[in-house]
């Protein structure tokens, strides 16, 4: 079996694509008040939010409850297509992978908006696990976030 792979997992977003868009694009260090118990900070490192090149620091809860961090690079930014491509460049979940890339898009389909995970990777092995429970991760946070926004307005 091979050592790299791709997930992909959509799903409707009732608070509007252009709010996901622009939330985790500009105020990702914002995700800690949307995501209790799942994201617990982003400290900005290098660049400026919602800029290609900026580097963010996240520490974050996943599975075992336990306190872990990632450095993630944004990589690029398609406004056409409100995507974000972020790369890991350390942190826990490289323990695993040699790479971890990570794109989030916005679609429209028949007036619904849809947010789109994709998550590339390269195991260092092949006992290590496809990252589903990444995958799982992800969706959950959408729907954190998704259910932030409707609660404000």
């Amino acid at each position: 079996m091979g050592l790299t792979g791709k997930l992909i997992a959509q799903l409707e977003f009732e608070a509007g694509g252009d709010v996901f868009h622009e939330f985790f694009r500009h105020n990702p260090h914002q995700l800690s008040d949307a995501c209790v118990g799942k994201v617990h900070a982003c400290e900005l490192v290098e660049g400026e939010f919602g800029k290609v090149g900026c580097v963010v620091i996240f520490r974050y809860s996943h599975d075992d409850g336990k306190q872990q961090s990632a450095k993630m690079v944004l990589d690029s930014i398609d406004e056409e297509k409100q995507a974000l491509v972020v790369k890991v460049l350390e942190g826990d979940v490289m323990e695993f992978y040699k790479t971890f890339t990570i794109t989030v898009h916005v679609e429209t389909k028949d007036e619904i908006d849809h947010v789109t995970w994709t998550l590339e990777y390269e195991m260092l092995h092949e006992d290590v696990p496809h990252p589903i429970s990444w995958l799982a991760y992800y969706i959950d946070i959408t729907v954190d976030v998704e259910t932030h926004h409707l609660a404000k307005n």
